[in-house]
């Protein structure tokens, strides 16, 4: 394969299981993490085919040195994967500011920063594929990981207006929302509030403790996911928004049933909102 991946947040979970998987297929990889060493096995086992990088997507100046040398190794990114991320469990009222911002920061903004820096060279070969890792919590919300749910769907946001900016040019937008995985996501890669609301017991703390207390035993396979994800990538009409896992889709069934639902109820008074239609 002669098609060139970049991935971000390859240390762990989807990002390592994507680039591996990506190397056995016979692609070219470009394999980032803040830790080079972290990834050091992946591409000792390609040395042909893959290339690490470091890389921490909040700092702007290492996006930057880390798409030149991408670029300087092999000539071109055709697919951009913005891996990299991390959760936080915490009731709206009970989140701290630092937290959030620093959530925000990796999450989207960094996000945000990889892709205007390998647009230009996208824009220029008239061709590329940009994949943002978001979730099905960028589609339907969940007590306890409130401003979690605002990153993914600010992720998908920016991904659909994106995608409706460069589809002219030849570069194609997914956005993957998966439900529980097998990745560090419930595990090291999520903070806890420290503040603890009694109020939020029932509702915020019971649901982020059932997320914590099935770390590693969700249903949702990595490699599996790395596969689908390769699979769309290469499809003549690849989805805008690929939803991975059981539970995913049954959720976003649900929320779609819920929208139409609320719509509908509502409708006489959305539409009486406008001014009245002009008599003819």
């Amino acid at each position: 394969m002669n098609k060139v991946w970049f991935i971000t947040g390859c240390s762990t979970g989807f990002g390592r299981a994507l680039a591996t998987e990506l190397l056995q297929q016979g692609y070219n990889v470009v394999v980032t993490a803040r830790k080079t060493k972290d990834v050091e096995d992946i591409v000792a086992a390609h040395p042909d085919k893959a290339v690490a990088i470091q890389l921490d997507v909040t700092k702007k100046a290492e996006i930057a040195a880390a798409v030149e040398k991408a670029l300087e190794h092999f000539g071109k990114i055709d697919v951009l994967v913005n891996n990299a991320g991390i959760g936080y469990f915490g009731a709206v009222e009970e989140s701290e500011e630092e937290e959030v911002r620093r959530m925000f920061e990796i999450n989207f903004f960094g996000l945000g920063n990889m892709i205007n820096a390998v647009l230009p060279s996208m824009r220029k070969q008239k061709s590329g594929h940009i994949v943002n890792v978001a979730s099905v919590g960028g589609l339907v919300s969940f007590p306890g990981i409130g401003y979690y749910n605002a990153t993914k769907y600010a992720v998908d946001g920016l991904s659909e207006s994106l995608s409706k900016e460069v589809a002219h040019l030849g570069i194609k937008v997914t956005v993957i929302c998966p439900s529980g995985f097998r990745t560090d996501w419930a595990g090291r890669s999520a903070n806890n509030t420290k503040v603890q609301i009694a109020d939020y017991a029932p509702s915020a703390r019971q649901n982020s403790d059932t997320i914590r207390s099935n770390s590693g035993l969700q249903p949702g396979d990595p490699i599996r996911a790395a596969k689908a994800i390769i699979k769309a990538v290469e499809a003549e009409n690849p989805p805008l928004r690929l939803l991975l896992g059981v539970a995913a889709l049954k959720n976003a069934r649900i929320k779609l049933d819920l929208l139409k639902a609320n719509y509908d109820a509502w409708a006489e008074t959305t539409e009486g909102a406008d001014f009245p239609a002009e008599s003819k």
